[in-house]
């Protein structure tokens, strides 16, 4: 659901999303805004939701996760008590970075990162196919991040 974001907070979310860091004086001073306004305008995309959080991008080579993976997860029903099992159960995955529930012809994408391929195989063997409902999976090993930064296009 979209409200009433006009081109100034726009401004500062795109802002925000390259440099979540960025001082508020600095701020103020890209968007042509004081920064008592600057402030108020910040503290309500929050408040409203518009702004969930900042966080650091930590390299995952550098912390020895090099292996990303997208999976793709078929369940045996699609009931409301399956998909419920199944989400509950693959947010407590810490490997999990992103499930999405998708159309087509498969249930969930999963994307999760893991060492290297033998922390994949122990992953995917102890903790995703015994996850509740989990018939079939396809595995895809990513070979190279093209682009990872996502901002959105605002």
């Amino acid at each position: 659901m979209t409200t009433d974001l006009d081109r100034i907070d726009r401004r500062i979310l795109a802002i925000l999303q390259v440099d979540g860091r960025i001082a508020a004086v600095d701020l103020a001073e890209r968007i042509g805004l004081s920064p008592t306004t600057t402030g108020e305008r910040l503290r309500r995309l929050q408040k409203e939701g518009y702004v969930t959080g900042f966080a650091a991008r930590v390299d995952p080579q550098r912390v020895g996760l090099g292996l990303l993976v997208f999976v793709e997860v078929l369940l045996d029903k699609t009931t409301p008590d399956v998909f419920d099992r199944f989400a509950a159960a693959i947010r407590r995955a810490p490997e999990v970075l992103e499930c999405h529930m998708v159309a087509g012809g498969f249930d969930y994408l999963v994307k999760t990162r893991v060492a290297d391929m033998a922390a994949y195989r122990r992953f995917l063997g102890d903790v995703l196919l015994s996850l509740p409902g989990v018939r079939e999976t396809r595995t895809y090993a990513v070979m190279e991040e093209v682009k990872n930064d996502g901002p959105l296009p605002l």
